[in-house]
């Protein structure tokens, strides 16, 4: 059974973000409000982990996965990011942005695109993510809590417990979201190439 915490959405509950990285750090796996609808994540470094958040995606590890970064200083210890993109970025973030970069040393291979060596990165605009991330200590692996036959992410907490709640260990309530999912943008191309467009206006990037 999960851990289920209603967390303000603007003045969030230091206990209740302190109690949610520590079951993080135990090896649960999260589900938490971001600025494009909700989103599941676990520990980089925890396989186990990884392998459970999977199967509740019901997707391989060929996936895309996300970093999710609590700041610039963050991103570019996980990502190589030249002057253009690092001004692209900033002028970006936090926003409902993802951005696909070269992966450093730091990213564990499994986490990568295996072809192209990449990761998609991002800083989200919204208080709890931001306050999970910091008290963390580092970045989320993430992705959109997008369930199997259904196209957009999940957007009400009630209903996510209703599904999830022996499936995750904890939850975050952060109120009902909307489901517009991050654009992606592709910055290890000139011109950036734009993936997906969803919330994250593409026009600064073409």
């Amino acid at each position: 059974m999960s851990q289920f915490f209603s967390i303000h959405p603007e003045n969030p509950q230091p206990r209740l973000i302190k109690q949610a990285c520590e079951l993080i750090r135990q090896g649960e796996v999260v589900v938490y409000p971001t600025d494009s609808g909700y989103a599941i994540g676990c520990q980089m470094d925890d396989k186990k982990a990884l392998d459970k958040l999977c199967q509740v995606r019901n997707i391989d590890k060929d996936h895309n996965f996300t970093l999710m970064c609590r700041d610039m200083s963050e991103l570019s210890i996980y990502a190589k990011v030249d002057n253009v993109a690092f001004r692209q970025i900033k002028n970006n973030t936090p926003g409902p942005y993802t951005f696909i970069l070269q992966a450093t040393r730091e990213v564990p291979k499994r986490l990568q695109n295996p072809k192209r060596k990449t990761i998609g990165i991002r800083v989200p605009d919204n208080v709890i993510a931001l306050k999970l991330l910091e008290e963390l200590n580092e970045p989320l692996m993430s992705t959109s809590l997008i369930l199997p036959g259904e196209r957009m992410a999940e957007a009400d907490p009630d209903e996510i417990r209703d599904k999830l709640e022996k499936r995750v260990g904890v939850i975050i309530d952060g109120g009902a979201l909307g489901e517009q999912p991050t654009t992606i943008i592709d910055l290890t191309e000139t011109p950036p190439a734009v993936l997906r467009e969803g919330s994250g206006d593409v026009s600064p990037f073409i």
